[in-house]
């Protein structure tokens, strides 16, 4: 059997209005990947406004871990629509529970002031720098510049494009972008033999340009904090050019490790 795409990931089955199944299963000895039920509620939620609205910004709390041996179902509240926003609240369910929620803003385009306070280009050639693999992603190839903290967990700073080729269809490329959002962790830089990151708590995107992710984007994760048995984190996507596409945040667990 073919291993399953991207593209399969995002294929949900409208099973009522409002209501939807991401019906793609798989063995993973690890809990459901956060960026996977996060970029499946933003395309439930995506076909529930007009098609000139476009996501603008995502909040999203991880509430139990998820099971990829199962699939998982997204109920989706229209909360407002007006002139031109629209507001939605996901929820998404497995075994009888909720095991992630999302507040997810759409917004008509509009002509204006496009500016940037602190404009930077990515250094580094992809293609020319060493492959990173993207552990757990589907369809998606990475590349490895020097790290800024490279005794940390994970990579912070990397490129990434999907492999596919995938539609005109700005809603898939801005789920394609939080789907790669949650991999890896700013706050990876802070651990040490004592203590690590791990589970995510909550996350948060904020969509600013449009962009293709099958096209590199250079993902950069800077650590902030850590206290009290969390971490946060903030990071940016940009194009090869330098081209703000979006910022994210997120708060993940920071723990001593068991002995």
């Amino acid at each position: 059997m073919d291993e399953p795409t991207l593209a399969d990931l995002l294929d949900l089955e409208e099973i009522d209005r409002d209501l939807y199944r991401a019906n793609l299963v798989f063995d993973d000895p690890l809990p459901l990947y956060g960026g996977q039920v996060a970029a499946q509620a933003l395309a439930a939620a995506g076909r529930t406004v007009p098609e000139d609205r476009l996501p603008h910004s995502l909040h999203g709390y991880f509430l139990r871990p998820g099971d990829a041996t199962r699939p998982t179902i997204f109920h989706v509240d229209r909360d407002r629509d007006g002139g031109s926003y629209s507001a939605r609240r996901v929820v998404a369910v497995q075994n009888g529970e909720v095991i992630f929620n999302m507040s997810a803003s759409f917004h008509r385009r509009e002509e204006g002031v496009d500016r940037e306070a602190h404009p930077e280009r990515p250094e580094g050639d992809p293609e020319q720098l060493p492959g990173g693999g993207m552990p757990r992603l589907f369809s998606m190839q990475g590349a490895l510049p020097p790290q800024p903290y490279p005794d940390g967990q994970w990579p912070t700073r990397f490129w990434a494009r999907c492999e596919l080729d995938l539609p005109d269809n700005p809603l898939i490329h801005a789920c394609v972008l939080t789907y790669l959002s949650d991999i890896s962790s700013g706050v990876a830089a802070f651990g040490n033999d004592e203590a690590s990151a791990s589970s995510s708590l909550d996350h948060a995107v904020w969509f600013h340009r449009l962009g293709r992710l099958d096209e590199w984007v250079h993902m950069d994760l800077v650590p902030q904090s850590v206290a009290g048995g969390r971490g946060w984190y903030t990071g940016t996507v940009r194009t090869r050019d330098g081209v703000l596409l979006a910022s994210l945040a997120q708060e993940c667990l920071f723990r001593n490790r068991r002995r």
